[in-house]
């Protein structure tokens, strides 16, 4: 599934808010149009949104009329601040601006400063793919054959580079010949799971029942899961995990009734500057987002609506983390500190 691809000096994204009722995509000729793709939910999912915001920054660079390197520079910094205000939670979106910022830095050359740029966008966008086939190694280690798997929201192709950290898992494990089965959650408001998710599996041909979020603890109640994989959108040094909305909540009902929750997150996802997910900033999301679906009402006009995008799940309801350097057992600071070292 390809998320993403610079064609002829121009970002083209695939519309993910329009999947599964047609496949088109969004072409990004500034750096103005990546910004508003990341708001609109055109592009999703940590990785993938870093990886925009790369090459966001290339289109900024190729914007720049003039031959001053400071100059170049402080046009390239109001560039990125205007890319880190799209979306506070998703820290890849921070990572990746400083990456580029890196480049930019030791860059003494004002010409060469764009396809420097260009070349580092592409690098996130290619490590993000291994980074994902490597958390899939690692995770299929922990699904055993003829599993059954919860997942909530889309952390797919869709939502990297290309290949996926949660669904990563799922596609290694099914690659290798085990035969599973996924529940994925619809995950409301904006049904990620339901469109997302069931979508990149059956293009896949890997099993997936589709679920309302509302009936994750009837199946677990029914011995229906084995297990639990779910992406990330921010890690704490504490193993603290902010993720889509509604994760939390099934992350209580795992525990409750003794089923593995694991989290499927790329070293770029951690925020070890945060020691817990207090301290993680929660985006707020439009009201309509939840009074409406595609337009139709779904209650009344004006009715007053909390809508955050993600929440936060403690580290003591994780069985472990999986990243591209391993398995983090029971993660708290001490273990989440010696895996990343």
């Amino acid at each position: 599934m390809e998320t993403m691809r610079w064609e002829d000096n121009k970002l083209v994204l695939i519309d993910q808010t329009k999947i599964p009722q047609e496949i088109s995509y969004v072409t990004c000729r500034t750096y103005q149009d990546v910004a508003e793709a990341i708001k609109k939910m055109v592009v999703r999912g940590a990785p993938a949104i870093g990886a925009a915001a790369g090459f966001g920054m290339a289109l900024a660079a190729r914007r720049f009329d003039g031959n001053d390197l400071e100059q170049f520079r402080e046009f390239l910094a109001c560039a990125a601040e205007e890319l880190k205000l799209t979306r506070p939670t998703a820290v890849n979106l921070f990572w990746a601006l400083d990456r580029v910022k890196r480049v930019i830095d030791s860059c003494s050359d004002f010409r060469k400063l764009p396809e420097e740029i260009l070349n580092e966008a592409w690098a996130i966008l290619q490590e993000d793919i291994e980074i994902n086939k490597m958390i899939g190694k690692f995770g299929s280690k922990l699904v055993p054959q003829n599993a059954r798997i919860l997942t909530h929201c889309n952390a797919g192709a869709l939502a990297t580079g290309g290949y996926g950290t949660a669904l990563g898992i799922v596609r290694t494990a099914h690659k290798e010949g085990k035969e599973i089965q996924v529940y994925a959650d619809e995950t409301r408001p904006l049904l990620q799971g339901a469109r997302l998710t069931a979508f990149e599996l059956m293009e896949d041909g890997i099993p997936v029942t589709l679920i309302t979020d509302n009936m994750a603890g009837y199946a677990m109640k029914k011995g229906l899961i084995d297990l639990i994989i779910v992406g990330a959108d921010r890690v704490t040094a504490c193993g603290d995990v902010a993720n889509k909305i509604g994760t939390y909540g099934v992350a209580v009902l795992a525990k409750a009734h003794g089923i593995p929750f694991y989290v499927a997150a790329p070293v770029s996802t951690f925020d070890l500057s945060l020691s817990s997910g207090d301290e993680i900033p929660i985006e707020e999301r439009d009201a309509q987002e939840v009074r409406e679906i595609y337009g139709y009402p779904t209650a009344p006009a004006g009715v007053p609506v909390i809508n955050p995008a993600f929440d936060v799940t403690p580290h003591q309801l994780i069985t472990a983390i999986i990243t591209e350097k391993g398995i983090i057992h029971s993660p708290n600071e001490a273990n989440v500190h010696l895996s990343l070292s």
